[in-house]
């Protein structure tokens, strides 16, 4: 059977899927296919947003880290000023207005930290598939800019896991 009438596509534009390391940029797609690595000046700028994405992420998380704790300080506040001795959740409403304040205060930061939280969960699992692109220069720029975003970013020790979630 002839099959030379037939057009299967332009096969050379295709995305290069790797399941192995590799140093090879021919056909990278790197998450989406319109973000493509045809030469060395779309690579170049690959990495110089991977590295500010990177980056950014350790903003996120230091931003997380503050918002938690000025807002535990916030909540103390509210306690002490309410003149009430806190037990962990107390929504008593033998606290008044001040144990209302305090309730409705918790539950505003509480929808804070989860929103902060999902931002950092989608974060993470986009950072997950650059890596997964397994190309050594992305996996490097990952790197570079985890580091770069921690020495910018982060007033606080590295006790949380850098990981996936």
């Amino acid at each position: 059977m002839d099959h030379g009438g037939m057009d299967h596509g332009d096969m050379g534009s295709m995305c290069s899927m790797n399941m192995l390391f590799t140093w090879n940029t021919k056909n990278l797609c790197v998450v989406f296919e319109g973000w493509r690595v045809t030469g060395v000046w779309s690579l170049i700028y690959t990495i110089l947003a991977v590295i500010a994405l990177t980056a950014g992420y350790e903003a996120v998380r230091e931003a997380s880290r503050r918002f938690e704790l000025q807002h535990a300080r916030k909540i103390e506040g509210l306690h002490h000023s309410s003149g009430s001795i806190p037990t962990p959740n107390e929504r008593s409403s033998l606290l008044g207005l001040a144990g209302n304040s305090v309730a409705a205060e918790e539950k505003k930061g509480k929808t804070i930290k989860a929103v902060l939280y999902g931002v950092q969960v989608f974060y993470s699992f986009f950072i997950m598939l650059l890596f997964m692109t397994y190309n050594g220069w992305i996996m490097i720029a990952v790197g570079v800019g985890a580091t770069i975003g921690y020495m910018l970013f982060s007033e606080s020790s590295a006790t949380k896991s850098a990981a996936c979630h």
